[in-house]
């Protein structure tokens, strides 16, 4: 399987997100950075190194030449992807028509993310490496793939569970379709590309509203 190097935005966001935002925009529209299953597996290991911290047994899996049941993976990472976009479109009240994710409702997208958590069933184990701390890894039964999957679902439960609630925000930037973690409070837009398009849009708007 050729794999080319992913198009998605990796803007070292929560993996959740960072799955979310394989829905992308530029001038030409909105893409999928998973539309085929080797889109899949390249988004795949360019995060791969921070899914091998969590989970040691994902490197080999995601080495092989044709890793094993890649087409289940890359259904239910679609399907998931959807599901957190369409929950966290509601929990932000995300107001734009683009971004409007593919599973249509709340209910049906909690059913999706509750199922794909409980997919691959998994255990904390230590890792320890020589010279190195011990680190907690997660352990599972099954191709890494589907594991991955469960992990990712997992991970997003924790985002937005009770009383542990990062400021999860839609980028309002003109054309932008992608989300983030506000962990600073001066932090409104993804990327500072976003930013400096935003606030070019805003000039326009005022030279604009001057003119008149």
């Amino acid at each position: 399987m050729t794999v080319e190097p992913t198009s998605a935005p990796l803007l070292g966001e929560p993996l959740p997100i960072e799955l979310m935002n394989t829905i992308w925009a530029d001038r030409t529209g909105v893409h999928d950075a998973l539309a085929t299953r080797p889109e899949v597996l390249a988004w795949l290991r360019a995060v791969g190194p921070r899914l091998e911290m969590r989970a040691p047994r994902v490197a080999g899996w995601l080495n092989a030449t044709r890793p094993s049941a890649m087409a289940e993976t890359a259904t239910e990472l679609r399907r998931l992807r959807d599901a957190l976009r369409a929950l966290t479109a509601v929990r932000v009240a995300d107001p734009r028509p683009d971004a409007v994710s593919l599973v249509a409702d709340r209910h049906t997208a909690v059913e999706v993310l509750n199922r794909v958590a409980a997919m691959s069933p998994s255990w904390p184990g230590l890792d320890w490496q020589d010279r190195a701390e011990p680190i907690r890894t997660a352990r599972f039964a099954g191709p890494a793939g589907p594991a991955i999957a469960s992990l990712l679902a997992a991970e997003f439960c924790e985002l937005v569970g009770e009383g542990n609630r990062p400021q999860l925000r839609a980028c309002l930037a003109p054309g932008c379709v992608l989300y983030f973690a506000k962990v600073h409070h001066r932090r409104e837009w993804c990327s500072t590309a976003c930013g400096n398009r935003a606030r070019a849009a805003r000039h326009y708007r005022r030279r604009a509203a001057h003119s008149q």
